[in-house]
């Protein structure tokens, strides 16, 4: 594990209460762990790792984005959308393909519905000439997928894009 990754680990676990875990649980009903850290508590962890690690590349931000989402909890998977959401200005129409893959590990409205908001959107919507065109295109790929998560995001997308 990275540094970073190590750090934003290590935190949400010393801020989790067990109390938080099991009434996230209850109320999510996932297949992931839940460490029971507050989304302030993962918003701060972000805000910290910013402070620790000043400047992150455009390829630092998505490896570690990669990185808190590959291990299933819900906490790190969120911190890992806190990230792309603080940083949405440093990513690209290339980044749709990563951001594809984490909708469709989501199975949760907690975690697609910021995914797609909070970073798709905006993303999308700061996009212009080719690498547009290319974004339009995996969308409306999504639009027609197999993944219900997918096709919720392409429908929100459209939504968002239409009423801005």
């Amino acid at each position: 594990m990275s540094d970073a990754g190590d750090f934003v680990d290590r935190t949400l676990q010393n801020e989790a209460t067990w109390e938080r875990a099991a009434e996230t649980e209850a109320r999510i009903g996932s297949d992931l762990e839940i460490y029971g850290a507050s989304v302030g508590a993962v918003r701060g962890t972000i805000r910290d790792l910013a402070r620790r690690h000043k400047n992150m590349t455009h390829d630092e931000v998505t490896a570690l984005s990669s990185e808190l989402w590959k291990v299933p909890v819900f906490e790190r998977r969120l911190a890992a959308i806190v990230l792309l959401q603080t940083n949405v200005t440093r990513l690209d129409n290339t980044d749709l393909t990563r951001i594809e893959g984490f909708l469709r590990g989501a199975a949760l409205q907690e975690l697609a519905d910021p995914l797609t908001l909070d970073v798709v959107l905006p993303l999308v919507q700061g996009l212009n000439g080719p690498n547009r065109a290319r974004a339009d295109a995996a969308l409306e790929r999504w639009a027609h997928d197999g993944d219900p998560w997918l096709r919720r995001a392409a429908h929100s997308i459209a939504r968002g894009i239409v009423n801005t």
